[in-house]
């Protein structure tokens, strides 16, 4: 502690003398000085702490790991799972069990010498009684059932795979949904590095044109001056759009990836995507293979096939060893050991036999396999749509994917020859054979050529990203690196 307060009394002792060596008054607030000498405000420290920068494929990752839709398609296989062990293990589990505790009278005599009336089963405080313990067990094992739990168990593992490939589906899906919103980020940070571009030469044009014209150049006018203003004031109005697109996008960004606080995206240009335009063939049979309709559409038909088989196993009876065991003991009532005599109160016993059961409700169960077979040829017609349809969307994500490529490498070509004719503009009045007025229809045409450009690369990207989820090819979208 008196380390510190001399310290602080040194400290305070050196700002009290050169505030008077510079004739400063401590007590009275001063303007900051303007070479940032004593007296200056502080300058601000710069953000050390930047949001983590994710890329497409870790936000593709998080969005499968945590986007909602995901977690209740994976619920819902883990429910066709159970169903699949339900179905495996109910038919060799037909068993009952039965306990019960009870207490008795004393109870004597036998079938034909009875010492004890009816009435002795109404019990009676007044005398001594006994417990009365019982246990059975019984139930059925098949042996066989003419199909019917192959056809259970078949029908269970096409329903699995049905929503597995439902959770495939919902999993494209959102991966399409995340390349659009990741693109559409890349678009309007671009969109403003543009506007920030422009608005830096039209300023040095219109900085330029004031010092003309305060010198009297009569190579220019005020007119001039004003069109550069206007066309400044327009592209201000228009900057807003790309940052409300970013806005919504980043937004869109973190509720897909489920990363709320911290977020962001790499600051880098949008380009071309990395992935080639394959030929249509590929994407049609990419399509056939892995396209999660119609592998639903295939697992629905096993399906149906398989209730269709089990309904017609019903007609038939089921074969099985039945078993069962019983037993009950009272102390309190004499034994009956007459092989003809039931005894309720004392016995055990078991059994082991072969059986059948059988459902004698065949015009019911006729219904039933009708029913069965309409439902399997309603799938068949949904198969042959999803085989058919299937054909038309890839056709047509592949002719927007031609267009988008052909109208982003035009634009390209635009851009760069009104960003030439910009260049030699300025060139030419840097050299002072040319004035600033001639800059308002290049930098028009250049900024038209330029956002058109972004928006066309950000077409083709999401083409590419609509044709691999058109064709169920995954990998045929663009990686964003």
């Amino acid at each position: 502690m008196r380390r510190l307060f001399l310290l602080s009394f040194v400290v305070s002792s050196f700002l009290a003398q050169r505030a008077s060596a510079q004739g400063l008054d401590l007590e009275k607030d001063d303007p900051p000085a303007p070479d940032g000498g004593f007296g200056a405000a502080a300058p601000s420290a710069p953000a050390t702490i930047r949001a983590r920068a994710y890329t497409l494929s870790e936000c593709l990752a998080l969005a499968d790991r945590n986007h909602p839709n995901l977690w209740a398609a994976r619920a819902r296989v883990e429910f066709a799972h159970a169903q699949l062990s339900e179905a495996r293990w109910v038919p060799y589990f037909q068993w009952s069990a039965n306990a019960s505790i009870a207490v008795l009278p004393p109870i004597g005599g036998t079938a034909y010498y009875n010492s004890a009336p009816a009435t002795s089963r109404n019990l009676s405080f007044g005398e001594g009684l006994s417990p009365l313990v019982h246990f059975d067990i019984n139930g059925v094992v098949p042996l066989y059932t003419f199909g019917k739990i192959d056809a259970g168990l078949k029908a269970a593992e096409a329903n699995v795979r049905v929503n597995e490939w439902d959770l495939e589906k919902f999993r494209q899906q959102t991966r399409m949904d995340v390349r659009r919103a990741f693109f559409g980020l890349m678009l309007a940070r671009d969109a403003k590095y543009v506007s920030g571009e422009i608005m830096d030469k039209l300023a040095r044009a219109i900085k330029g044109i004031d010092e003309k014209i305060s010198k009297g150049d009569k190579s220019v006018s005020e007119i001039d001056r004003i069109r550069l203003d206007v066309y400044r004031e327009e592209i201000v109005a228009r900057s807003g759009e790309a940052d409300k697109g970013a806005n919504f996008a980043l937004a869109a960004l973190r509720f897909f990836t489920g990363v709320q606080s911290q977020f962001d995206i790499p600051d880098e240009p949008l380009k071309r995507p990395d992935v080639p335009l394959a030929p249509i063939v590929r994407y049609l049979s990419a399509a056939r293979l892995f396209r999660p309709e119609v592998n639903m559409a295939r697992a629905g038909v096993e399906a149906r096939k398989a209730q269709v088989d089990l309904a017609r196993a019903r007609f038939f009876p089921d074969f099985g060893l039945a078993l069962g065991a019983d037993f009950s003991h009272a102390p309190g009532v004499t034994e009956q050991n007459s092989i003809w005599a039931f005894d309720p109160f004392n016995h055990f016993y078991y059994i082991a036999g072969v059986g059948l059961r059988w459902s004698l409700d065949f015009l019911p169960n006729a219904a039933r396999v009708a029913e069965a077979e309409s439902q399997l040829e309603e799938t068949r017609s949904l198969e042959r749509l999803a085989l058919g349809g299937l054909a038309v969307e890839v056709e047509n994500a592949y002719a927007t994917a031609v267009e988008a490529k052909g109208r982003e490498e035009a634009w390209d070509r635009a851009e760069h020859k009104a960003k030439n004719w910009v260049v030699t503009i300025q060139d030419q009045i840097d050299l002072g054979t040319a004035n600033e007025n001639g800059l308002n229809e290049p930098l028009r045409f250049y900024v038209n050529a330029r956002v058109n450009h972004l928006f066309a690369l950000m077409d083709y990207n999401v083409a590419l990203s609509q044709l691999a989820l058109a064709s169920g090819w995954d990998s045929a979208a663009p990686s964003g690196t």
